[in-house]
């Protein structure tokens, strides 16, 4: 395994995954009738796509750390973008939803949200293309300036 093939993006969503998975087991939400509540307690879609986007951030990041060729980290990569999106989508709905009355979002809606984020964002940056342009960029020569070269102080 060689550390040099993961780049800037994987490790990203490797942070993002592992913000995710902290967030699972602190309190999400807080009320007066229900006490703390976590992600489990309140299980559903939201907490599966949660999920599914922290899947495809470790599998992106494993991917990049293992395989010799580029192929399957590339469609780790392009698969995690759109899970990400959808994880983003669901810890926003998590965070202005209220399940079982609860009156306030703890440390674990934010962590979640923060997580997914990075975790779209690490995989729309690895799958960015990365080759250096065939010919250098153009640099013209400078545009003589108005009355410098006709002799006029």
């Amino acid at each position: 395994m060689s550390t040099s093939k993961v780049r800037a993006g994987e490790l990203l969503a490797l942070a993002g995954a592992v913000c995710v998975i902290v967030s699972l087991l602190v309190p999400y939400y807080e009320g007066p009738a229900t006490g703390v509540l976590k992600a489990f307690d309140t299980f559903g879609p939201g907490v599966a796509l949660l999920l599914a986007a922290t899947a495809a951030g470790l599998l992106m990041f494993a991917t990049a750390l293992t395989e010799r060729s580029t192929a399957l980290p590339v469609a780790a990569a392009v698969w995690a973008a759109p899970l990400g999106l959808a994880g983003v989508i669901a810890a926003i709905v998590r965070l202005l939803e209220r399940p079982q009355h609860a009156t306030h979002v703890c440390a674990g809606g934010w962590l979640a949200l923060a997580g997914t984020l990075a975790i779209l964002l690490g995989s729309w940056r690895a799958v960015r293309d990365e080759r250096r342009p065939l010919y250098p960029p153009a640099e013209p020569p400078p545009r003589p300036r108005p009355g410098a070269g006709n002799g006029a102080a």
